[in-house]
């Protein structure tokens, strides 16, 4: 059974949250304080958190990047009022997998979590333990590591699943809805804003060591894997 740690200082929404993932056959943990949470989240180890981000003690941004500094596979759903870009941007920079915004119905909070769990216990994209090699790039699925120009990149388990989906099929073009099915369980498309925030993340970390660029956009449409030698720089082949 999975365990959902909801973090929420409305009681109301806490409770009505709470009962419905009770009802869904979930086991819950609640807090309403951002401190509190994270001793909580630590010590339980939740499959899952429902993160508000408007917290007492400590805001659900400071909690999320303290989370992710020792659990890089828990998932994280933002919970919030806050509908802004640049706030949806904020939050999953600091380390959530998806964000989902007030009001909002307990059948899409349902399916939000369970996509989420699912990609979390499957792990669908990174099962292939076949080792992928290509510019100066290796990835090993199975061990759940990269390493560019030889020197091991540290990505979050969504941004690995991200690289190993793209770089499993180079050259072809991985559509958002694709990536989105594939990376987090979704038969739709959530905001673009989830795919391009992490897309980024990804290219920080794989491209600025490199002598490659790997992920090229294909505007209105996707995403291409191949690497391309960056301009002025020789490679070894």
């Amino acid at each position: 059974m999975a365990r959902i740690l909801v973090v929420e200082d409305d009681p109301i929404i806490r409770q009505t949250v709470e009962y419905a993932l009770r009802r869904a056959g979930f086991e819950t943990l609640t807090s309403e304080d951002g401190n509190e949470a994270l001793e909580l989240a630590r010590r339980e180890k939740p499959n899952l958190v429902l993160l508000d981000l408007m917290l007492p003690g400590m805001d659900g941004y400071r909690l999320a990047t303290l989370l992710r500094e020792t659990d890089q596979e828990v998932a994280i759903i933002m919970v919030t009022a806050l509908d802004s870009e640049r706030d949806k941007v904020r939050g999953l920079d600091s380390g959530a997998d998806d964000y989902i915004t007030k009001p909002f119905s307990m059948d899409e909070l349902l399916a939000r979590v369970r996509a989420n769990l699912r990609r979390v216990r499957e792990r669908q994209v990174v099962s292939n333990s076949q080792v992928i090699e290509i510019g100066d790039l290796r990835i090993e699925p199975g061990e759940l590591r990269v390493f560019v120009a030889e020197h091991e990149a540290h990505l979050r388990l969504k941004e690995f699943q991200l690289l190993v989906a793209l770089a499993s099929n180079p050259g072809a073009l991985m559509s958002r809805q694709r990536l989105a099915r594939e990376v987090w369980g979704y038969d739709f498309l959530p905001s673009s804003r989830t795919i391009d925030v992490h897309i980024r993340r990804l290219r920080q970390s794989i491209e600025e060591p490199s002598a490659y660029i790997y992920i090229h956009t294909v505007h209105g449409m996707g995403y291409r894997f191949e690497a391309v030698a960056k301009a002025g720089v020789v490679t070894r082949d």
